[in-house]
């Protein structure tokens, strides 16, 4: 048996509920609608896993991403025909709880200490009164806010986040 990648390994840890030794770097991304610029799963190909926070329309626009074999997870948003991904999913990172959801809810759910959400296609970065971190990387296809983007999501092994936008 061929001995696994430092991906693989971390992959299995992580699956595995353990803590990553290393800093855990995830692409975050939302709102392809059918439409992935030129180069973006190049840009990408560095994460350790990718998240697409909803509507990506046709699920063949994540094949380059797929292709990429870096764990990838999706949550379903309101242009999503598949049930093959949930609404919503909640992830534990280097001791650090995520709520992903295309639509931010109104409150955080229990225990999540960040809420990442596409749909508005406006970047952004708010800490709430509770202290929960509210994340959108905004869009790559269709920008509200004049600008095409993604986010670079660094959790460091003691549990310290770091949120990097990408203008494309």
């Amino acid at each position: 048996m061929a001995p696994m990648s430092r991906a693989e390994q971390t992959k299995a840890k992580t699956k595995a509920g353990g803590t990553v030794a290393r800093p855990w770097r995830v692409a975050v991304f939302s709102d392809t609608h059918d439409h992935v610029p030129a180069g973006l799963a190049e840009r990408m190909a560095e994460a350790d896993e990718l998240w697409h926070l909803g509507d990506v329309c046709d699920p063949a626009a994540l094949v380059e991403f797929e292709l990429l074999r870096r764990p990838l997870i999706v949550v379903r948003g309101n242009n999503d025909w598949t049930e093959a991904w949930s609404l919503t999913r909640r992830l534990e990172r280097n001791g650090r709880i995520f709520h992903l959801e295309h639509i931010a809810p109104r409150r955080a759910p229990a225990g999540a200490e960040f809420v990442l959400s596409g749909h508005t296609h406006v970047p952004s970065d708010e800490t709430d009164a509770t202290g929960v971190r509210w994340l959108n990387p905004g869009c790559v296809a269709r920008p509200r806010a004049r600008v095409r983007s993604f986010a670079w999501l660094t959790i460091a092994p003691d549990g310290a986040v770091t949120w990097e936008p990408v203008v494309l």
